[in-house]
């Protein structure tokens, strides 16, 4: 396993991947044990992902993303979501606790309202939060995948409303970004963009 500075050095966008390489279900399955991980607001785990790795599928969401090649050289096209609902399912995260006596009844109750009171009636909130906790884990899943020796390169750009229609999402899942995966062609790699100083975005106090 790398040392994680020397990995997050090492990980760049691949903007160009070597063709007709799988990735097997069950190494995604085990960078995303990992991923899970990853922190989220209350614990409600927002992030939600849907991997495309069959090629007429691939070549639909391709469409929806303005036609970039990345994705048809990619092994696949991870569509990362956040769900604005994720809060619906606090009590069930919490029950482990509170059956374990970790968490009181009180304190379960006192969460749970909590929870309701932050999300219940705030839709740009709910958004918020989608959008923000999935990010988190993203670029957890990304610092794993290359770990695991995959390269990965986040897109924002694509037409949200067509990827919503092209995958049939319920309207509480929010598209927040795709992430093509794949062995990065090293013909083709380019040299890393330039970085800002620390000084430049840092303020301390």
């Amino acid at each position: 396993m790398s040392t994680f500075s020397e990995l997050v050095q090492a990980r760049r966008s691949a903007n160009n991947f070597v063709e007709g390489i799988e990735i097997p279900q069950g190494e995604l399955e085990e960078m995303f044990s990992l991923a899970r991980l990853a922190p989220s607001a209350y614990n409600l785990q927002h992030a939600h992902y849907k991997v495309v790795a069959n090629e007429e599928l691939k070549e639909k969401v391709r469409e929806a993303a303005y036609g970039q090649y990345k994705i048809h050289t990619a092994s696949a096209v991870i569509v990362v979501l956040g769900d604005k609902h994720a809060y619906l399912q606090a009590p069930e995260i919490y029950s482990g606790l509170k059956m374990l006596g970790a968490m009181s009844a009180e304190e379960f109750d006192g969460t749970i309202e909590a929870i309701n009171g932050a999300y219940i009636g705030n839709d740009a909130f709910q958004r918020d939060e989608a959008i923000r906790n999935a990010s988190l884990s993203a670029m957890q899943f990304m610092l794993i995948a290359k770990d695991k020796g995959w390269d990965t390169c986040p897109m924002i750009g694509f037409d949200s409303e067509a990827l919503k229609a092209t995958l049939s999402l319920p309207e509480n899942l929010v598209p927040v970004m795709l992430i093509t995966i794949g062995k990065d062609n090293k013909h083709k790699i380019r040299p890393r963009g330039y970085r800002k100083p620390v000084n430049e975005f840092v303020e301390f106090f």
